[in-house]
């Protein structure tokens, strides 16, 4: 499926480009639908030279331990890259991908994003800023894994996903954008499906609700929480 400039310039490092330069790399862009729950790319894949991003719907990166166990690295919205392996290193997808509802998935060639940014080296400069950003995030969660306790590091979960999907204010309260399912979260902390029922009980702050929706009672405590303040 081919994509509009209009569309392109819904990808983050696209946004404030000019039509007249998106117009050089239409031609080698295509969408493809991927169904909730299925797999765009396996760990260990052999990836293609494009960059690849998220046009609608949500993913999640996944890795796998040896022991089976199951962690979740990131949930990326629509307008994220991902696959940077593809364009910068060794060119193997170094985890699962996984579409965590209906989504469709830009790919540019490689190729043609070089083009684009000989002419906008900008382009270049916001993916290494988006990509060390990431890097940050990550070394901070391995940190919290090693040396946080898990109270703390579900209150900082929280707090990235406000900070990355927003909140919602309807007559009953003020809600987490996104859905978030106690799986989901167990794994993107590294505990068990029941630690995480239990800790939310532990966290009056907020409260957890059929669906996945998430209420925010007091995001000043949730903060101090996050910050290691326990009781």
């Amino acid at each position: 499926m081919k994509i509009t400039l209009e569309q392109l310039q819904k990808i983050a490092i696209f946004m404030e480009l000019n039509p007249a330069h998106l117009s050089q790399i239409q031609p080698h862009a295509t969408l493809k639908p991927y169904a909730q729950g299925e797999i765009i790319l396996h760990e260990g894949d052999r990836l293609p030279a494009k960059l690849f991003a998220v046009f609608s719907g949500v993913i999640q990166i996944k890795k796998t331990a040896f022991t089976g166990k199951e962690t979740i690295l990131r949930t990326l919205p629509a307008g994220e890259i991902f696959a940077a392996p593809a364009l910068f290193g060794d060119g193997i997808s170094p985890a699962t991908v996984v579409a965590d509802r209906d989504c469709q998935i830009l790919t540019i060639d490689r190729l043609a994003l070089l083009g684009l940014i000989q002419q906008n080296p900008e382009v270049a400069f916001r993916m290494i800023s988006l990509l060390n950003d990431r890097i940050q995030k990550l070394h901070s969660a391995v940190h919290g894994l090693v040396s946080e306790r898990a109270i703390v590091r579900l209150a900082q979960f929280v707090q990235l996903s406000i900070s990355e999907s927003g909140v919602e204010t309807t007559l009953e309260g003020t809600y987490l954008r996104s859905r978030l399912t106690y799986y989901q979260i167990a794994r993107s902390i590294g505990i068990t499906y029941e630690e995480c029922v239990r800790l939310f009980k532990q966290l009056p702050m907020v409260s957890y609700q059929r669906g996945g929706k998430i209420r925010l009672l007091n995001v000043g405590e949730l903060e101090s929480i996050a910050l290691g303040n326990l009781p």
